[in-house]
């Protein structure tokens, strides 16, 4: 019974959260759908310590989708890997519940850390495709993670977070991310710190300007100052 739930599941999750699906029938050929069956059976044997088994188990599904899912991650309720090619998730990730991967994504160790070396995802959360997250590191619920970044640190609740290395540009998200699956319309801080710069390089252009304009006023008057002057000299 426990399968046949895992089944209905990974169906009801899948065709909720991409609008490209028409039936259930489609589910069965989606790599994620595949993975997580495969993942599900190798995480039991993992759990009882059958490592070689559920690593046996866990290297088919890579082979088969393209995704790898170490046996010994801990993966919640409502999990998605959109398309899925590429994406890594190390032995030691824990996962929360409504957490959605795109492809590309690594959740992985920096190679430098024992024991809890891999992220750990709080509740509603969104990776874009190509995301790194690194290392023993904490991503609060709520958050999003833009296409391409590299998280190496922890992030609180409820922020987005975008770039090389990943830098926090908008806190307290209002809207869960698999309510609103956007990877494009993110804040761009690497513009607004350009268009900040413009407006200040602006602004010190007309103070320059009108400085100089000043000393020219200020010169003309002293020479009309002086010019009474040499006449009496004469």
């Amino acid at each position: 019974m426990g399968f046949i739930r895992d089944i209905k599941e990974e169906i009801g999750i899948i065709r909720e959260r991409d609008a490209a699906i028409h039936s259930s029938m489609e589910v069965f050929l989606y790599p994620s759908f595949k993975v997580m069956l495969h993942y599900r059976i190798a995480h039991r044997l993992y759990l009882k310590k059958h490592y070689f088994l559920a690593r046996w188990i866990s290297q088919r599904g890579v082979r088969k989708t393209g995704i790898e899912i170490h046996p010994g991650a801990r993966i919640g309720s409502g999990f998605f890997i959109d398309h899925g090619s590429g994406v890594i998730i190390g032995e030691t990730t824990i996962i929360g519940d409504n957490v959605t991967l795109y492809q590309g994504v690594t959740l992985g160790g920096t190679g430098k850390e024992q024991g809890k070396r891999h992220p750990t995802l709080g509740n509603n959360i969104m990776i874009g495709a190509g995301a790194k997250v690194l290392g023993s590191c904490t991503i609060g619920d709520n958050c999003k993670i833009g296409a391409g970044s590299v998280v190496l640190g922890d992030v609180p609740e409820g922020c987005t977070v975008v770039g090389v290395p990943g830098r926090i540009v908008k806190r307290a998200n209002q809207d869960r991310p698999q309510d609103c699956m956007d990877q494009v319309n993110f804040p761009d801080p690497v513009k607004e710190e350009l268009t900040a710069l413009h407006h200040s390089n602006s602004e010190l252009t007309n103070r320059l300007i009108d400085l100089e304009r000043k000393v020219m006023r200020l010169g003309r008057e002293a020479i009309r100052k002086q010019k009474p002057n040499r006449t009496e000299e004469k």
